[in-house]
């Protein structure tokens, strides 16, 4: 009795052992299945034209098998849209614009530091050395015009930021509004540091009543200008040279003789936001020298910031532009009060639609 008895044991055990495999394998396979379908999902807030944003989201998940998505907004929409979605993000990563809208953002608590390992080939002055942004790009702030428009109204390039308070170029200019636009805020933030605050402000004023159409992008002069709809613009000048390449043949480019400002386009971790550990990955991998260089695949001109990564030969036409010592700094912790003293005194407001 007592050999059956314990055969009978025996053969209970081994059923009760088995169960408890099963019952860890169906637990191990769970969990693991929630963690792989978490870690295939991404969402990014994209500041540059949306056709680099949705190359770089394609090659991203074809290279990874992350699942990433994008939605295209100008800098103030975004900055806007975090401070909504504070308690409850739903992007991880900001990934283009001007890094002023980044300092910002992180004035709110919005932005969460990392340190990529991949930020050690930035080139020194284009990444924050706590960690907050990384730069991918450099864009010049210009001047583009339509030589048609121009010749046929008997107008001249202007050259400077002083051309453009003269009276012929009443009505001429279009230009993005600070409030929504990173690109015009580089703008207001580029005067505020060549001029001054107060003179600034006096010349934004000036400005003002020379200006056609504020638009809510910062992109939106340079198209308006090639196709005939505007006579001069202000915007990157990268941008300017996608157009033209676009076959906006009519586009001439042109910078201030007194020097301008510059994006440092960057990229940066959202606080909150989910699916970290797939953000720190598309982070690691757009600075890298091989994403860099794919934007010129798509017309995106700019310099690029990886010390291994070679500038697009368009970007020559205007690498000899006289630029100011942009402090991008400054610009971020100050954008929400110079955005609210100009919209003040030029009683302008941002346009919700270019």
């Amino acid at each position: 009795y007592r050999y059956f008895y314990i055969l009978i044991i025996q053969g209970k055990m081994k059923k009760l052992l088995l169960a408890v495999v099963l019952v860890l394998g169906i637990v191990s396979c769970g969990g693991g299945g929630a963690a792989e379908k978490k870690e295939q999902k991404l969402i990014f807030y994209a500041g540059l034209q949306e056709d680099h944003a949705a190359l770089i989201a394609q090659e991203f998940e074809k290279e990874t098998g992350i699942k990433t998505e994008f939605v295209r907004l100008s800098s103030g929409e975004t900055l806007a849209r975090l401070k909504a979605e504070k308690e409850n993000m739903t992007a991880s990563v900001w990934y283009g614009g001007p890094v002023d809208g980044f300092v910002a953002a992180n004035e709110e608590g919005l932005i969460e530091a990392y340190k990529s390992p991949e930020a050690a080939n930035i080139k020194e002055g284009f990444k924050d050395p706590n960690g907050v942004w990384t730069g991918i790009y450099i864009g010049y702030l210009g001047f583009v015009g339509n030589q048609k428009a121009l010749a046929e109204k008997g107008l001249k390039m202007p050259t400077s930021w002083a051309d453009l308070l003269k009276p012929e170029y009443k009505g001429e200019i279009v230009v993005a509004h600070p409030g929504s636009s990173g690109t015009a805020y580089t703008m207001l933030a580029t005067l505020v540091q060549l001029m001054g605050e107060d003179q600034a402000m006096d010349y934004m004023k000036k400005l003002n009543g020379q200006i056609r159409q504020y638009t809510k992008s910062g992109t939106a002069p340079g198209r308006m200008v090639g196709t005939g709809e505007a006579t001069i613009g202000i915007t990157f000048l990268h941008d300017g040279i996608k157009y033209q390449k676009e076959g906006y043949s009519d586009i001439v480019l042109g910078a201030p003789s007194e020097g301008t400002g510059y994006e440092v386009g960057g990229v940066a971790l959202l606080k909150g936001g989910p699916d970290q550990e797939a953000a720190k990955k598309f982070i690691d991998w757009v600075l890298t020298k091989k994403a860099q260089e794919m934007g010129k695949n798509v017309g995106s001109f700019q310099f690029l910031t990886n010390i291994n990564a070679i500038n697009p030969p368009e970007s020559k036409v205007v690498e000899n532009t006289k630029l100011i010592k942009y402090d991008v700094n400054f610009a971020g912790k100050n954008k929400k009060a110079l955005v609210q003293r100009f919209t003040k005194e030029t009683n302008s407001k941002a346009p919700e639609k270019d």
